[in-house]
């Protein structure tokens, strides 16, 4: 079996494997933490993608896995992960928001097999607002999933750096 390095140094073709280990990590965190099922989008939505949780890998893997969705969605979700009502919430959304990125990446790091000790993880950061650009030291391709939450679009990213 290769190390995850060797399987780096194979090139980014590599890593498109790599979407179908995402989306599987993404749900299942999603069905245990949250107690709900995504789905598939369905056309565009309305809801603006302004609310990012961010989370930074290093070491046999480097990268950045981000999550993001519109600030609607992410209550909801602190609400379910709290177990709070929606309206409950307040400061605690970007905290439980970061916190599910992080859960996201860990198991994500989890199923690639080597990998999940000889990577760590950031502590989670938060980003409000939309008008922004993100400028990684990425050299492959960015590996995404697409999902949907509470009729909300979910856009799961995962850039690496050889």
């Amino acid at each position: 079996m290769k190390t995850p390095t060797e399987v780096l140094a194979e090139g980014p073709s590599v890593h498109e494997g790599w979407i179908s280990v995402l989306e599987v990590a993404v749900r299942e965190v999603f069905e245990l933490m949250l107690g709900c099922r995504l789905t598939a989008p369905e056309g565009s939505s309305e809801e603006p993608l302004d609310i990012t949780a961010m989370v930074g890998l290093a070491g046999q893997l480097c990268g950045v896995m981000s999550i993001q969705c519109s600030t609607k969605s992410s209550t909801v979700m602190a609400s379910k992960m709290l177990g709070l009502e929606p309206e409950q919430i307040d400061a605690e959304m970007c905290d439980a928001f970061g916190e599910i990125c992080n859960m996201v990446a860990g198991n994500f790091k989890n199923k690639i097999a080597g990998l999940g000790e000889g990577c760590m993880l950031s502590v989670p950061t938060v980003i409000t607002g939309n008008n922004y650009s993100l400028h990684s030291l990425t050299d492959t391709p960015v590996l995404e999933v697409r999902l949907q939450f509470e009729r909300g679009p979910l856009v799961i990213s995962l850039q690496i750096h050889n």
